[in-house]
């Protein structure tokens, strides 16, 4: 049984390591939580106004200036990024930020609600949650 593999399956952390995000520094942590607390009025309001899409969601991101997209600056801070979802009929987008070399504020918005939270980058893609696996 392999330590902390939830029910002791084998290869536990081996086929699930890409869900688990790296650890992020407390400095970095404190720098996402304060871009996190600017970006989750802007979510709310969209979510109340019936908003989700993906290029209005940029858009008013956009407008706290973040970088749009595209490889991280030095310091890997402020580039955000947005992509359209539409999970099981549910549309909305998916929102991700950069924050420093280690930290990301990963955020979703869609009709039925909308979030907002800090965490590590993910081993294969980067700031936003892994779907699935192999």
């Amino acid at each position: 049984m392999e330590p902390d593999s939830h029910d002791g399956a084998p290869h536990y952390w081996e086929n699930n390591g890409f869900e688990i995000p790296k650890e992020i520094s407390p400095a970095s942590e404190e720098a996402a939580r304060a871009e996190a607390a600017r970006i989750e009025p802007i979510l709310k309001r969209l979510w109340k106004a019936k908003a989700w899409d993906a290029e209005r969601v940029r858009a008013e991101l956009l407008k706290l200036g973040y970088r749009d997209e595209g490889p991280d600056r030095e310091d890997g801070r402020g580039t955000l990024f947005v992509r359209a979802h539409d999970l099981d009929s549910n549309p909305g987008a998916g929102v991700a930020l950069n924050v420093g070399r280690d930290a990301c504020v990963t955020a979703f918005l869609q009709s039925t609600n909308y979030q907002v939270k800090v965490n590590g980058r993910f081993l294969e893609t980067g700031c936003f949650e892994p779907r699935g696996g192999h």
